[in-house]
């Protein structure tokens, strides 16, 4: 059983691909910057920022 467990979890790893990790990533980071984008006066400027640097991870070759 535990033999059966280990190679699943191979398996699940294998086929998990870079555009499904680097989502993972850069969903929290585009939420956080939508939020911060009510900020009245520097919230466009941060956002903008947190889009380009997620924008970055997503072209990251996994």
């Amino acid at each position: 059983m535990r033999l059966c467990s280990l190679l699943l979890s191979c398996i699940m790893i294998l086929l998990l691909s870079g555009c499904f990790l680097t989502k993972v990533v850069t969903v929290p980071m585009r939420v956080g910057g939508a939020i911060i984008s009510i900020v009245p006066i520097c919230g466009d400027t941060i956002d903008d920022a947190i889009d380009e640097a997620a924008d970055l991870v997503d072209e990251v070759p996994l």
